[in-house]
């Protein structure tokens, strides 16, 4: 467990303008510590471009925030930390810090996901309901607090087993509103998380990150009724990049909430009638891609990080912008046609993600932001 003064660097960085998930990792794996990446960043994204150095939070709003997380019973999970959950440290783009209430280890065990439509049929709701009821008899059912169909899959699983809550607000947040009661019953017998800060309203950029901590938490996905182009198939999409199970309980091809599903199924996904149909093919650990071989914070071999104190030559810099659009690119073919070293390759790519010009996503993609193309 980190001492206080840890945790209130950790969550600086964390709470920094332009530090998100995976810039936070290479942060900390060419300094070391938050609070050397804390008094690197001005340096870093002046040298990417950007006048004004980066909003970062003062100690004084971080311990604020700690403190009114911990006075509701809530406690703070960070990337490092030993009881973070093993499957979603999988994730290139894993939260660097998760807001828990209740028990947090059930986070630890073998996880099902179950979601589906907010404007889920009668019967699509009583099949998640029925669906997750017998599924938590043998594991814990997660999903994400919406109306429709995760409101049902954690009422069922609560009849006979644990469920955990994935809320894209703060973690005092109930959302939406006729479900405070449900989350304050989840949160006081089983487990609530989320990533977002303390009292942040869920918008809707909110609900595609919390999605990837429903699929990077599970096993495997099961979705109930779900229309084409619809949030439930976002999480079920991250499910399959990161080698976890999808599976789908079909539906009428007249009724379009059922349409997402049905599609699923058509691209493979195991049908679902019965909790069996899930139990008997779910593996013990998720498939490719394989689980990272380097514990977090340790360098990778890769794309070494450069001394702190080198900097890459300003023309590194042009020539790594000049190949870059707002399509994301793999960093491997970025390093290949740069023909710049992996260590400086990913230096100029963190100066230009903490200027605001540069995007990094998961998968080791990068993108271009609009307002940078010139």
């Amino acid at each position: 467990m980190p001492t206080w003064t840890d945790q209130i660097d950790h969550l600086r960085l964390i709470r920094t303008e332009g530090v998100g998930p995976v810039t936070y990792r290479r942060l900390l794996d060419r300094y070391h510590t938050p609070a050397a990446a804390l008094a690197a960043l001005p340096r870093l994204a002046r040298a990417g471009g950007r006048s004004a150095p980066p909003t970062i939070p003062s100690g004084s709003e971080a311990a604020a925030e700690l403190e009114r997380t911990y006075a509701i019973g809530a406690r703070m999970v960070f990337l490092a930390d030993p009881d973070y959950p093993h499957l979603l440290a999988l994730l290139d783009d894993a939260p660097p810090c998760l807001i828990m209430k209740g028990d947090a280890g059930l986070a630890g065990l073998r996880c099902i996901a179950a979601v589906g439509g907010r404007n889920a049929s009668a019967n699509g709701q009583r099949m998640a309901e029925t669906l997750a009821a017998d599924l938590a008899a043998s594991m814990v059912v997660v999903s994400g607090l919406a109306r429709g169909v995760d409101t049902s899959a954690h009422r069922g699983a609560m009849r006979t087993g644990r469920t955990i809550a994935v809320i894209a607000g703060g973690i005092d947040q109930p959302y939406p509103p006729e479900n405070a009661e449900l989350h304050r019953r989840i949160g006081e017998t089983d487990l609530l998380v989320t990533e977002a800060a303390f009292g942040t309203e869920p918008q809707g950029r909110h609900f595609p990150r919390r999605n990837r901590i429903i699929a990077g938490l599970s096993l495997g996905v099961v979705v109930v009724e779900a229309a084409l182009r619809s949030g439930s198939l976002i999480t079920a999409q991250i499910a399959q990049e990161t080698g976890r199970e999808v599976f789908a309980v079909p539906g009428s091809p007249l009724d379009p909430r059922a349409r997402g599903g049905n599609d699923l199924i058509r691209q493979g996904a195991i049908l679902v009638e019965t909790a069996a149909d899930v139990l008997d093919n779910l593996p013990a650990e998720p498939g490719p891609p394989q689980p990272r071989t380097r514990r977090f914070g340790e360098p990778d071999p890769t794309f070494p990080a450069p001394p702190a104190g080198a900097e890459p030559p300003p023309e590194a810099r042009r020539q790594v912008l000049s190949l870059l659009s707002p399509e994301p690119t793999m960093v491997d073919d970025l390093v290949r046609h740069c023909h710049l070293t992996p260590a400086v390759t990913m230096a100029v790519l963190l100066e230009l993600e903490l200027a605001g010009r540069v995007e990094t996503l998961a998968g080791s993609r990068v993108a271009l932001l609009p307002d940078a193309i010139e």
